[in-house]
């Protein structure tokens, strides 16, 4: 990747987090909606300060008005000093929107300008930098979308206002379930295909695979809504034990979002308004303890991650509905499809795997050493990306990692058994 290239693909990056809040009310930015929702203006200003701290401050051009914002735009990163609780983002006026855009703007003018001018020494330098800054300002454009669908569907229902009108997807009914096997052997994970990548997804390794079945889909809404009225958000012996706990805690009766209607039947929350529940697409907004707890109802399990990314290697992502198509909402799988389908887009898929480093795992080095590795810690694996994730973000070995009980992220179900 040169110069141009280089400096394309950030502009393209941060051109579209501020189209992605374009459909936005000035207060619609300040909201936080629940602790893990920040609010839009700060996912603006951090993944601005993200650059300025990681690529201005090492090259000398980092300046005092950036050092102001410190406080507020820090994420986690201890080494770098205070910062405001995660849970206050939503409780303070300042900086302002404005305000928020002028330092986006002033960073992009700096960066631009040491793309342009710095000496090709420092080149492979910038590039890694770059491209990670790139990298993480599109997870914080899947985070916007999905925070923006929270803070917009807590407000009450005769005030909610789609965010906006999504593209139209042909509508179909979902392909029957069926099973596609893969044989037992050695094979390669991590980052294999080379190019930059996040350190969790090395080193590239081997293992062993058991043979096993993935289901040639996600699960439906029409599958779930079997479950619901088998009573399986009753009975204690699908669930394992935090997630009994958590569906007595938080009164668990249905997926994230989704509301009973009078008279009967569901409806959900979606980025453009209520609408029916349709029993052929995924179902969404499932955490990791719903969808363990469906697999056991099933007779079957959820897939290791290491199933999931040979599987992955072997289908593609063809027809990924990610945030490129403007769907903003899952889709049922192809109706004439074969293979594996939605392995891409559509809903991160929970694996079985708890979130820990590959053997020989060795951090990025720098403050950056503090952006996967300290969270290795009672988390769950997810893959494949969603239809809130850029096209451009995902491959077959990115790992993404939530909490179990974690629901309001694009989340769906893929069933796996055995051989």
């Amino acid at each position: 990747m040169d110069r141009n290239d280089l400096l394309n693909r950030y502009r393209q990056t941060r051109s579209l987090s501020v189209q992605l809040c374009e459909p936005l009310h000035p207060e619609d930015y300040r909201i936080q909606s629940m602790p893990d929702v920040s609010p839009p203006w700060w996912n603006l200003g951090h993944t601005t300060w993200f650059f300025a701290k990681n690529l201005l401050e090492p090259f000398g051009l980092y300046s005092p008005e950036d050092a102001k914002l410190e406080f507020v735009m820090n994420s986690y990163y201890e080494s770098l000093g205070p910062r405001i609780r995660r849970d206050h983002r939503g409780l303070v006026t300042r900086p302002s929107n404005d305000e928020v855009y002028r330092f986006r703007e002033s960073v992009d003018r700096r960066i631009e300008e040491l793309l342009r001018t710095a000496p090709d020494s420092d080149l492979d330098r910038l590039r890694f930098l770059v491209v990670t800054g790139v990298q993480h300002e599109q997870q914080h454009q899947e985070l916007l979308v999905t925070e923006v669908k929270h803070i917009l569907g807590s407000n009450i229902p005769e005030l909610r206002e789609a965010y906006s009108t999504a593209s139209e997807v042909a509508r179909h009914g979902a392909p029957a379930a069926s099973w596609i096997p893969f044989e037992e052997g050695i094979q390669e994970f991590g980052n294999r295909e080379g190019g930059w990548c996040w350190d969790n997804e090395m080193p590239v390794h081997k293992a062993w695979l058991d043979g096993f079945t993935l289901m040639n889909r996600l699960v439906t809404n029409g599958e779930y809504l079997e479950f619901m009225a088998d009573g399986g958000y009753r009975n204690p012996l699908l669930w394992l034990s935090n997630g009994w706990a958590k569906v007595k805690e938080q009164g668990w009766t249905a997926p994230f979002y989704w509301e009973e209607k009078e008279g009967g039947g569901w409806q959900l929350w979606t980025l453009s308004g209520v609408r029916d529940v349709d029993p052929d697409e995924p179902v969404c907004h499932v955490s990791f303890y719903e969808a363990e707890a469906y697999a056991r109802w099933k007779g079957a399990r959820l897939p290791t991650e290491r199933e999931w990314e040979h599987a992955a290697r072997v289908s593609g992502f063809p027809g990924g509905n990610f945030l490129d198509s403007g769907a903003l909402h899952p889709v049922p799988a192809g109706a004439d499809g074969s293979g594996l389908l939605q392995m891409g887009g559509d809903l991160w898929e929970w694996t079985s795997n708890h979130y820990e480093p590959y053997p020989g795992y060795k951090p990025f080095e720098g403050p950056l050493v503090e952006y996967n590795g300290k969270f290795m810690d009672n988390v769950r694996v997810l893959r494949g990306g969603s239809c809130a994730t850029p096209a451009n973000h995902i491959r077959a070995s990115y790992r993404n990692f939530w909490a179990a009980d974690t629901r309001f992220q694009f989340s769906g179900i893929r069933l796996a058994k055995g051989a």
